[in-house]
């Protein structure tokens, strides 16, 4: 079976078929990940993911290379993302530890508290499509350009939905915003 009539089939929810996509597959994108992570333990979790995320997209994923290309780039961008995070962990450790030594005032404790409630009740009230384009750019740290190849949409659209999440914010958090007042 080609890898066309297997996608065909996948979108249609045949778990046979994607049994068959993993197991031609998982095993080169573990490596590809093992190459870049240099940690087996991480590179087995970012080909799951890749793996889990074509399962859960199977109806409205688009692949106009070869899957075992959007495959590879999946795990390309995943294993990135990776590195990028932890990157971005190790350079925020001092701060962080300069931050837990100064013990914070009750007062700025229960506000910090507050904003976090805000800001995720805030994130939740987003429509699904645009909360997903949302986290994958925040809390993923993915580029627009791999959000889009990642949700098979356009960049516009990617722009569209962040602008829309980033005024909903702005609106819903403005009393948190420094020269901000609530309305």
């Amino acid at each position: 079976m080609d890898d066309r009539e297997l996608l065909d089939r996948l979108k249609t929810g045949d778990q046979t078929a994607f049994d068959a996509i993993f197991r031609a597959h998982y095993a080169s994108l573990v490596s590809l990940a093992q190459g870049m992570l240099r940690d087996q333990s991480a590179a087995e979790d970012v080909a799951q993911e890749v793996m889990l995320e074509l399962w859960r997209r199977r109806a409205d994923v688009v692949i106009h290379e070869s899957l075992r290309a959007y495959l590879i780039r999946s795990t390309r961008n995943r294993a990135l993302n990776q590195i990028r995070h932890a990157n971005v962990q190790r350079r925020a450790e001092p701060l962080i530890a300069r931050e837990e030594a100064v013990q914070p005032h009750g007062a700025s404790t229960l506000v910090a508290g507050e904003l976090r409630a805000a800001i995720t009740t805030a994130i939740a009230e987003l429509p699904p499509a645009c909360r997903e384009v949302f986290e994958l750019s925040r809390g993923q740290g993915l580029k627009y350009a791999e959000i889009a190849s990642t949700l098979g949409i356009s960049i516009k659209t990617v722009e569209s939905q962040m602008g829309k999440a980033l005024r909903h914010l702005r609106g819903r958090l403005a009393q948190w915003l420094p020269g901000e007042t609530s309305v």
